[in-house]
């Protein structure tokens, strides 16, 4: 069953993780006693709060133990109360120092800082053998920050999330079946993507493994451009804030349904969402030169000299179900 799978995958793990494990000495965080794989959380909201708690609810559970820090405290002060994790630490350092794997659960643009501070001021504290790994929607920018530092670094990515931010909307549920990418780093061995993808696993994920462009290009078109089209779509409607568009008093007072669905991405974590819009620039412009193109068609059919052709939209809606119809 999934849990004697995961049992497995720990097991490998382990086996071939590092083999100087049991033979370094390291200072561990105060309460962080535990045996077995130890986990240090840098940033703490929804998505690391929700690894925190897969772990504490895998059928190994007693095979990981957690430590997290953020840049406020709230989220592992909470989490610690909460027993999802036995310390929250009040330094990066303090996190990392004898941690297994290091996982950065924070927006792409801090991430660098982090890779930066694993590189630089806080390699000292960082073990032997120990794996750094992310949860960020952008992989390229962030591989290319941590080759360059010569980290052990395996991206990754749980495609998986929902609108509200923060540890409290966390879930141990979240990634139950959800696709994990693994993006091998130029520093990262074997044992180093297994062991992130061990955690995956038991998280209740699916390892999938990608290419940092491979990874984008994708999440371009399937994530950041429905970020950008929720965002735009309020603007186009609602306008920009400083001053009501003609029409959206009445409008407001008319949405449901659709306006709600359509536009849940543009209710998210601003800081994320602008630092993945940022940090996928390139692939996120080409797909929005394809949507503009899109709609530029959209226009013309609705445009035409002899009035909107209706069987020619009809069409088009059809073939554009039937494509989301052959989705899993």
């Amino acid at each position: 069953g999934p849990g004697s799978a995961r049992s497995r995958w720990y097991q490998t793990a382990r086996d071939r993780f590092h083999p100087d494990r049991l033979a370094r000495s390291r200072s561990r965080p105060a309460g962080c006693d535990t045996p077995g794989m130890r986990v240090a959380i840098l940033g703490f909201g929804l998505i690391g709060g929700s690894v925190a708690r897969a772990l504490g609810a895998a059928a190994d559970a007693a095979a990981w133990s957690v430590v997290a820090w953020s840049p406020g405290g709230a989220g592992p002060s909470r989490a610690a109360e909460d027993r999802v994790i036995v310390h929250a630490a009040l330094r990066p350092e303090d996190a990392i120092d004898g941690a297994d794997i290091i996982l950065l659960a924070a927006p792409p643009l801090e991430i660098l800082e982090l890779l930066d501070g694993l590189g630089g001021r806080w390699a000292a504290h960082v073990a032997p053998g120990a794996v750094i790994t992310d949860v960020a929607s952008t992989k390229a920018i962030l591989m290319d920050r941590a080759d360059a530092l010569g980290l052990r670094f395996v991206g990754g990515h749980p495609m998986a999330g929902r609108e509200t931010a923060g540890y409290e909307a966390s879930s141990a549920e979240l990634f139950q079946g959800r696709p994990w990418v693994v993006v091998p780093g130029r520093h990262a061995d074997r044992a180093a993507v297994l062991a992130v993808e061990t955690l995956a696993v038991a998280c209740g994920a699916r390892p999938v493994r990608l290419t940092a462009r491979e990874h984008d290009d994708a999440v371009a078109g399937i994530s950041h451009l429905p970020l950008v089209i929720a965002a735009a779509l309020v603007e186009a409607v609602a306008g920009d804030g400083r001053e009501d568009p003609p029409g959206w008093s009445l409008a407001r007072s008319l949405a449901a349904g659709g306006w709600r669905d359509m536009t849940r991405l543009a209710r998210g974590d601003v800081t994320m969402g602008a630092g993945i819009a940022a940090s996928n620039a390139t692939a996120l412009a080409a797909r929005l030169h394809d949507m503009q193109a899109v709609l530029d068609d959209w226009l013309v059919e609705l445009g035409g000299p002899d009035g909107p052709d209706v069987e020619a939209i009809a069409r088009r809606l059809r073939a554009a179900r039937e494509r989301l119809e052959e989705m899993p």
